[in-house]
């Protein structure tokens, strides 16, 4: 992976989930709120709820918000049951994209994400077609003004498996997805909180797009994560960062 961009692109796509953050919350709640349902209402005996958690703090979202979407996930039953979809497509250029849907309706969701791959100028792929490209990992991201053996130390201590260095200065933390919630805990505990954390889909090689190639890329990508259906829209592009410092957030 060049890299060169990596904190670059982190950062746009900071800035303009900040700017959905209504939309953001939606999502997350839905998150908080299958997770209980599916593992129990406590965070500390549920992962996948200890990580909706967190990101929901992450965002500022109120804590009266949070308890109310594990309430209907442990309550009566009542409500939407969503079922969890994972569509796997193109985007320009060949770029490699996944998109993590819950919905209460397959057909409309399937209809609104191939019609938005298609305006695009991307395609909607069959099932497998992009996914082996890609691998579950726990990410801690620091920025370049992070010392990389400062981090490096209480990382591996906590199970850590790897630190990848960028070219712009900034460096990921890697973990199995089991270990992440340790790792982010034992580096926060060190002094060495990560500017952005999460358990995601990592491409094991990127492309890198510049230009009108990356604009268009970028319209996809928005498109896909501003549909009500979407939870998650992962793709393995890397974008330079002359072109996000003139792209919309």
């Amino acid at each position: 992976m060049a890299g060169h961009s990596k904190w670059a692109n982190i950062q746009h796509r900071k800035n303009a989930q900040d700017k959905k953050r209504g939309k953001i919350f939606t999502k997350i709640i839905r998150e908080i709120t299958v997770a209980a349902r599916m593992g129990g209402g406590d965070p500390n005996d549920n992962p996948r709820l200890r990580l909706a958690w967190d990101k929901a703090l992450a965002a500022n979202m109120p804590k009266d918000n949070i308890e109310r979407a594990v309430k209907r996930g442990t309550g009566d039953g009542q409500g939407d049951n969503y079922e969890e979809i994972r569509y796997e497509g193109y985007g320009p250029n060949g770029v490699a994209i996944m998109v993590d849907c819950m919905t209460d309706n397959k057909n409309r969701t399937v209809s609104e994400v191939r019609y938005t791959f298609n305006r695009n100028g991307g395609n909607l792929g069959a099932d497998g077609s992009v996914a082996y490209l890609f691998d579950r990992k726990g990410v801690l991201t620091y920025g370049p003004d992070n010392d990389d053996e400062d981090v490096l130390a209480p990382a591996l201590d906590a199970g850590a498996e790897d630190l990848v260095e960028y070219e712009d200065g900034s460096f990921d933390v890697l973990t199995a997805p089991d270990d992440y919630t340790q790792v982010k805990a034992a580096v926060e505990a060190a002094g060495f909180a990560p500017d952005a954390a999460d358990v995601t889909m990592r491409p094991a090689t990127t492309v890198e797009l510049q230009g009108e190639d990356a604009q268009n890329c970028l319209k996809l990508l928005d498109a896909l994560e501003d549909l009500d259906d979407v939870q998650n829209v992962y793709s393995n592009v890397e974008l330079d960062a002359e072109t996000l410092a003139d792209a919309p957030a």
